[in-house]
């Protein structure tokens, strides 16, 4: 039995994945930070319908990325601790060299039928900067992993910010600049080759720009390939990868399957004249729907800079007696800071809304429901760490199929009644599902005492003074007042807390 004491936040893991998490996750948290910013660039200047086909295509460059190298960077930080770093480093390259040109070859090949197939007549060169932004990618993955395997925190971190800040000074020249100077007389001449009226094509362009010259930073890596290759090496790791490919793309099924979805399963109105506007107003409501899901990123950010410091932290504490005691005390804690988050951008929506232009408001109501949704995603994560410790890593693999199933029925069910609001529901039920699933299968293979109730209790402490601030904000008290009101809901949460768990917490040493 736990000792009594396992339900208490212990002040000293919390502290200590607190910096982890702040150490492993900076990089990444501002650069998914500088990119939400390219949102409003956006939203502000192109319509619904052009931006829904940014949302689906990089939908499925999620997708794709993970066929693309199907599990070959796992696998190289697998064997390149059992053979020579080398020799694995120059088996990956090569093979997703090999199958990247294949990829390409067929793919432009098969151009004129994929631009068809995925209805976007008129745009070719759409897909052929989104197949070029794959393959690059995708040959920086092993890279990558080399930089992360040699411990080079500082340059990988270096070529990551460089590739994101070249993807957003890009941005703003051809997006805001550019149009700029088009219209002035002064520079008509000199920017004869912008098309103002295809906004669209230069965010790809940005991306791929971008893409490059990450790659150019990365040629110190590229130059220690050589053309040798060991066959044997690779069918282990192609063994090693597919199960970790297979798992990946249920996974990505839950995360972006719903933006795709859409497009196929949404019902238009009947008062629209013809099929380009059937099209049209599809892919509006995929630019609706994937700029609010921006949104509840606020939560993503925190998470993923959670996953990075997590593992580590959790392995490090299997084999002490304490191990169950701080997964319980990381789980509450985690509940808790991610139920605040929910409350505080739900009661400053009024002001979040503006950070998209005003025809993206309307799907404004799928923002809560996408924030829990990905609170039960973070509470997954927590509980993933039983198939980790014990080794029985293809409950991973079955739970995400789970979950992928009942994102494929769910979309099928609800898109059609429901349009967007139907996906993000769809995504709540889903990670929600995962969550108790995995929960229980734990609870019989690696007994953790969680402190369920108080973590619930968090979580609809949350979602009930959010209905009070909805509830205020229906009545219309006018924005000062309803904001001075939010603030209070908000303090209420951070006192109810403080004395439950918080104070605690700072008396524990």
């Amino acid at each position: 039995m736990q000792p009594v004491c396992n339900k208490y936040i212990s002040m000293s893991d919390i502290k200590k994945l607190a910096g982890q998490t702040a150490v492993y996750g900076l990089p990444t948290i501002i650069g998914r930070f500088l990119n939400y910013f390219l949102v409003p660039l956006y939203t502000y200047n192109i319509m619904a319908s052009e931006y829904g086909m940014v949302s689906e295509l990089y939908a499925y460059v999620a997708f794709l990325m993970i066929i693309l190298t199907y599990g070959m960077e796992t696998a190289f930080f697998r064997y390149s601790q059992e053979y020579d770093k080398n020799k694995v480093f120059n088996t990956a390259m090569l093979s997703l060299l090999c199958s990247t040109a294949v990829f390409l070859l067929i793919t432009f090949i098969c151009l004129k039928p994929i631009t068809s197939a995925l209805e976007y007549q008129g745009h070719q060169s759409y897909i052929v900067l989104f197949l070029l932004i794959l393959a690059v990618d995708t040959l920086k993955a092993i890279p990558y992993a080399l930089l992360r395997s040699e411990n080079k925190a500082k340059r990988f971190a270096l070529i990551k910010t460089t590739d994101i800040f070249a993807n957003i000074l890009f941005n703003l020249f051809f997006i805001a600049l550019c149009p700029i100077l088009s219209r002035n007389p002064q520079f008509a001449n000199m920017m004869c080759w912008f098309d103002a009226s295809d906004l669209v094509f230069y965010i790809f362009l940005s991306n791929l720009l971008a893409c490059f010259i990450a790659m150019a930073m990365l040629l110190p890596e590229y130059k220690r390939f050589r053309w040798n290759f060991d066959f044997s090496l690779f069918t282990k790791m192609l063994s090693y990868g597919f199960p970790v490919m297979i798992g990946g793309l249920a996974g990505m099924v839950n995360e972006t399957f719903d933006r795709i979805a859409l497009k196929h399963l949404v019902k238009s109105p009947n008062d629209l004249a013809d099929i380009s506007q059937v099209n049209s107003w599809k892919m509006a409501q995929i630019g609706i729907y994937g700029a609010c899901y921006k949104l509840s990123i606020v939560i993503s950010l925190f998470i993923q800079a959670f996953k990075f410091a997590a593992e580590p932290f959790f392995f490090s504490k299997m084999k002490k007696a304490d191990a169950k005691q701080s997964y319980s005390s990381v789980m509450t804690a985690f509940v808790m800071f991610l139920s605040l988050v929910f409350l505080v951008v739900m009661c400053y929506i009024d002001v979040f809304q503006y950070f998209m232009g005003k025809e993206y408001r309307i799907g404004l109501a799928v923002v809560p429901i996408l924030l829990m949704a990905n609170i039960f995603l973070g509470i997954y994560y927590n509980l993933s760490i039983w198939y980790k410790v014990t080794d029985k890593t293809k409950w991973g693999a079955i739970i995400a199929i789970i979950g992928a199933v009942v994102t494929l029925i769910g979309n099928y069910i609800l898109v059609p009644q429901l349009s967007y609001i139907g996906a993000a529901i769809t995504t709540l039920v889903c990670y929600v599902t995962i969550a108790i699933i995995c929960y229980f299968i734990g609870q019989r293979y690696y007994t953790i005492n969680y402190n369920v109730k108080r973590c619930l209790l968090y979580i609809f402490m949350a979602i009930g003074l959010y209905f009070i601030s909805a509830f205020i904000r229906e009545n219309a008290l006018g924005l000062p007042l309803t904001l001075l009101i939010n603030t209070i809901l908000i303090i209420v949460y951070i006192l109810i807390a403080y004395k439950l768990d918080i104070k605690r917490m700072i008396k524990e040493r």
